[in-house]
């Protein structure tokens, strides 16, 4: 089940634009997320855009992976006017918790620490912004993961072969962390590694994008 959805600036209008001439940028520099984007067969730029991060103050997850979705998009659009920018940002909840990054290896061994043997969802804001019109369309794909009873003897074993310094949760769901789960659900597994592809071809759609297989 999606959770929220924002329509920005004209995002309403029924009809589509031409935006034939508009060519897509990935507001990121996780080549995860580069990867996955490789899978829809259209050529695209990649830019890491510089933005701060930080939540704010009594801001719920849902608002704040879709304020740093949008973020990222618009970061980029004085650089890129005329494109279709994708910004996509992600969190973890646990027991009413927000987990991001950890950045270093004992953050991550405290994360994983909590997450044992419990279910974690995995929000994923998505932002799609059409910078010659100012459109945006932001949703967030919600993914819930449900750990297996973790030692920490494992757990260290696992970040030292990994490294998920800099991934929400502190794993890699594309590698050795899919041994983490005994179960997983969602609309979308894509959404664990950053970039949900089936809310993205249903935004890249409503802006009149349409890919390879969609216009035979």
């Amino acid at each position: 089940m999606h959770t929220k959805e924002h329509v920005g600036l004209f995002g309403d209008s029924r009809k589509k634009p031409n935006v034939d001439h508009l060519s897509l940028v990935l507001a990121s520099s996780s080549p995860y997320r580069k990867a996955l984007l490789e899978r829809l067969r259209v050529p695209f730029s990649t830019v890491s855009p510089d933005i701060d991060e930080s939540p704010l103050e009594d801001e719920t997850h849902v608002q704040l992976v879709q304020r740093l979705a949008e973020r990222k998009a618009k970061a980029l659009a004085n650089d890129f006017p005329q494109h279709l920018i994708i910004g996509s940002d992600q969190v973890a909840v646990c027991t009413g918790q927000i987990f991001g990054k950890p950045h270093d290896t004992e953050t991550a061994v405290a994360q994983l620490n909590h997450f044992s043997g419990r279910a974690v969802t995995f929000y994923t804001g998505l932002s799609v912004l059409n910078s010659e019109s100012g459109v945006v369309y932001t949703v967030t794909e919600p993914y819930s993961v449900y750990f297996r009873t973790l030692t920490e003897t494992k757990i260290r074993h696992y970040i030292e072969l990994e490294q998920p310094l800099n991934c929400a949760g502190s794993f890699k769901c594309e590698g050795l962390g899919i041994t983490l789960f005994h179960k997983m659900k969602g609309d979308d597994p894509n959404s664990l590694i950053g970039l949900p592809l089936i809310r993205l071809t249903d935004l890249l759609s409503r802006h009149g994008f349409e890919l390879p297989e969609q216009a035979r």
